[in-house]
């Protein structure tokens, strides 16, 4: 009897996991107009860093009080660090004329540069913004003093409330993050 224990738990889990109710959202850049030339030709994006609070799949909001609460029900369609890496490059090769991917770099020649972004907050905040705060930094391997650091807090309005308006928040502050790099590393 104890040898049909496991898999009666992974059969349980998995019929669980069928019953899984949870609507997902996806966080997608914007198409933007004419592409800016860039100093750089190609930019590796690096695994975006972000508050252990964001790495969850669960989309949360901050309440009344200052406490980040669960939206019941409504998950991000990926892990919270590879949607905001795959939608920076994305929004970045579309306003770009670099050739911009995520890590691991897929090209055999190297990128230009390298893109690394450490967000601090990554939030629906309780006063009906939405806050995207933190650090870059861009590596020129072509030309080492050309170098960028730089801090960043976007506060982008949420237009409406729950986790379609979450959603498409972040995706306008990527958007936004992604201008602020643009500016920064016109030729």
């Amino acid at each position: 009897m104890k040898i049909f224990a496991p898999l009666t738990l992974a059969l349980s889990l998995g019929l669980a996991a069928c019953g899984d109710t949870a609507a997902r959202y996806l966080v997608e850049p914007a198409p933007t107009a004419a592409p800016v030339a860039l100093r750089l030709s190609s930019i590796e994006v690096r695994d975006t860093v972000l508050p252990a609070y964001a790495e969850d799949v669960q989309i949360l909001a901050q309440d009344a009080t200052g406490a980040l609460r669960p939206i019941k029900g409504a998950e991000w369609a990926d892990s919270s660090a590879r949607a905001v890496t795959a939608a920076l490059a994305r929004s970045l090769d579309l306003q770009t004329t670099a050739a911009v991917a995520a890590e691991p770099w897929p090209l055999s020649e190297s990128p230009a540069g390298r893109l690394d972004v450490r967000v601090d907050a990554l939030v629906a905040r309780a006063d009906g913004t939405y806050q995207m705060a933190g650090q870059y930094a861009v590596s020129s391997f072509d030309a080492p003093g050309r170098e960028v650091l730089d801090r960043f807090d976007i506060r982008v309005p949420l237009a409406g409330e729950g986790p379609g308006a979450i959603a498409a928040a972040q995706g306008q502050a990527i958007d936004r993050l992604a201008a602020q790099i643009v500016t920064r590393l016109r030729r």
